[in-house]
């Protein structure tokens, strides 16, 4: 097992795909909003995977995004703030 910090621990298969997986969470986040908070980190993250997880599947995202954008009804921010309880 590789463990440690510097270049050879850095060339092991794992670590490499743990890195472009964090790399791509930050990418993400950091063109997507402007500003984060701590306490929303979950949902932020719970965007990511939801995307991760269909990204083979992009022609059928959008209409699928477009059909949930459209049934969604506005939510206040204290309806947010309330759902982070349940969670």
């Amino acid at each position: 097992m590789t463990t440690g910090s510097g270049r050879k621990a850095a060339r092991h298969p794992a670590f490499k795909w743990v890195n472009i997986v964090l790399g791509n969470i930050k990418t993400s986040i950091a063109g997507t909003y402007r500003a984060i908070r701590k306490k929303h980190m979950v949902r932020y993250l719970a965007e990511f995977e939801w995307r991760f997880n269909h990204r083979f599947d992009l022609a059928a995202m959008i209409p699928a995004l477009g059909r949930a954008a459209v049934r969604t009804p506005p939510a206040t921010y204290s309806y947010l703030k309330w759902a982070d309880y349940g969670a």
